[in-house]
């Protein structure tokens, strides 16, 4: 396996890649589409592929940031689906990514059954999903009972919206920088007030979304969602798309709104003109929240844990995931 920077891949290189991703279900995601490492790259942040060859010919590629000694999946923090893209049933030898001073591969969002990983997974999260085949019926058809009764709260919240506020406007792919920038106004404010990591402290991950809005590649794209009521911008979505996969990435809604619970009429919009846009699954993301739990029809797994030769640092991140598993369900149990 070499080390290569992204910019370095060859157009036959790219092709394999398309070619082993489209032939492995599992890799369906947006996250394992090249568009995605290639945007990371152009934003700023390096992003290096281990490429594993047979004969010349690519069987593996696996995109990466180098930070000190330790390898981290392209795009992390915010890549909620990580692991080697290769033919389904392929073998893979993660060791083969450590070397030339290269200690460790942490991983936080790798795919249920990614080969040669399972000795190194330390714990696994759900990542739920929305079936979202022909549309709001036909999710309804499939959705929870929870589910059911917050998309029928939705459709009377819009109507309520619509009398209060102005006409309900909802556009699925909006291509207005402006309302990107809102977004991330919105998220920074909400990191803020939960006193989570502020994932757009970096001028690279802004950059990043920037780019993204702008990508007019036909297997891969950013899709800024927006929904307004009259001058109001109630609720939006920045997600990624290929393929018939929705990410659900970074959703925000206006606090002075909360009362609409607006980002349920968001998604019940969304959901609606899945068929239009040939969406039939919206990944939620790896998570516990309500509204995911209400919302999706089913669920993946995505794994944690570290790649390394050090036993102790392996028990570390052993111990360190069950600190925080335990953490979880403490937040959980006081939780009304």
């Amino acid at each position: 396996m070499r080390v290569e920077a992204f910019a370095a891949l060859t157009a036959a290189d790219l092709d394999a890649w398309h070619t082993l991703r489209e032939a492995n279900p599992a890799l369906d995601s947006p996250y394992f589409h090249p568009g995605f490492a290639a945007a990371v790259h152009a934003s700023g942040r390096p992003v290096h592929v281990a490429v594993a060859r047979d004969g010349g010919r690519p069987v593996a590629f696996l995109p990466h940031h180098r930070e000190g000694r330790l390898l981290r999946p392209v795009g992390w923090p915010g890549a909620d689906f990580q692991g080697p893209i290769l033919a389904a049933g392929a073998g893979f030898r993660p060791l083969d990514l450590l070397g030339n001073g290269a200690a460790g591969y942490a991983f936080d969002h790798l795919v249920e059954g990614a080969p040669g990983f399972e000795r190194w997974v330390v714990s696994r999260r759900p990542s739920p999903y929305l079936d979202v085949t022909g549309g709001l019926a036909g999710y309804l058809g499939r959705a929870s009972r929870s589910g059911k009764e917050n998309m029928g709260q939705a459709r009377r919240r819009a109507a309520k919206a619509g009398r209060e506020l102005g006409e309900l406007r909802f556009v699925a792919a909006s291509s207005d920088p402006k309302a990107l920038a809102r977004v991330v106004e919105l998220k920074r404010a909400q990191y803020a007030a939960t006193g989570a990591r502020d994932f757009f402290a970096g001028q690279d991950r802004v950059r990043l979304l920037d780019g993204l809005l702008r990508a007019r590649d036909p297997g891969f794209s950013g899709v800024l969602s927006t929904l307004h009521a009259g001058e109001h911008l109630l609720a939006a979505h920045f997600g990624l798309r290929s393929g018939g996969v929705l990410h659900w990435w970074f959703p925000v809604y206006d606090p002075a709104f909360a009362r609409l619970s607006p980002g349920w009429i968001l998604l019940r919009e969304l959901v609606a003109a899945a068929p239009a846009l040939g969406i039939v699954r919206v990944d939620l993301g790896r998570g516990e929240d309500e509204y995911k739990r209400r919302a999706k029809t089913g669920e993946s797994v995505v794994c944690q844990g570290l790649v390394t030769r050090n036993p102790v640092r392996g028990a570390a991140a052993a111990a360190l995931s069950k600190a925080r598993s335990v953490a979880r369900s403490v937040r959980a149990r006081r939780k009304p």
